[in-house]
């Protein structure tokens, strides 16, 4: 996904999800707001890879977040949602499908996390993933942890459990939203529970 933030055009990753509307695409907080500003210009491009666009650029029609991250960034609920408009006359996962979310599932799963990271080595070009078992960070968050060196530009991507190989389709049950510069080669997101369930549920009703 595309977006103007500080009046340049940034880049995070996301997904479309199965939804009441067809139109809603989970990301990480920070991916709609940041710095009290809500991104504008907001675009959604499934399934890009090295600067081309498969199935069209999807302009969001609405973005919102959890209240905590909405009101005051909390890492814990770095969940964000998308609304995005139809394009020529079709619905978001009409055309690209979606996967299934899981909510309140616990910790320590095996869980796929899928990004376009652009800061190097990478250069945001194309999908990444990372696999493992996760585990809950025992520091500052209460956030599910993964062995995994994406970078910057991966930020909103999907955490799957459940994930089928052969079918590319799981249970989102996070997001990529952080790593400690101190802690090298694992990223963080955060737990899906209530509060990212009701952002769902609001998102797909929108």
């Amino acid at each position: 996904m595309f977006f103007t933030y500080q009046g340049r055009t940034a880049a995070c990753s996301g997904d479309a999800v199965t939804s009441g509307n067809k139109s809603t695409v989970i990301t990480a907080g920070h991916c709609v707001k940041l710095g009290g500003v809500w991104h504008t210009n907001w675009v959604f491009v499934p399934g890009y890879h090295d600067g081309q666009s498969p199935y069209g650029k999807w302009a969001a029609t609405k973005t919102l977040s959890t209240p905590q991250w909405t009101a005051s960034e909390d890492i814990n609920y770095d969940v964000g949602a998308a609304v995005v408009a139809p394009l020529d006359g079709k619905k978001l996962t009409d055309v690209v499908g979606g996967q299934g979310l899981s909510f309140n599932s616990g910790y320590n799963k095996a869980m796929y996390a899928f990004g376009f990271p652009a800061a190097a080595p990478y250069d945001g070009s194309k999908l990444i993933y990372c696999g493992g078992t996760t585990f809950k960070d025992p520091l500052f968050s209460g956030d599910h942890g993964l062995d995994c060196n994406m970078t910057g530009g991966s930020s909103g991507g999907p955490w799957l459990a459940s994930f089928d190989e052969k079918t590319g389709t799981g249970l989102q049950t996070s997001v990529n939203s952080f790593g400690y510069q101190f802690w090298p080669h694992t990223m963080f997101g955060p737990y899906f529970g209530d509060d990212a369930k009701n952002l769902y549920t609001t998102a797909q009703a929108t």
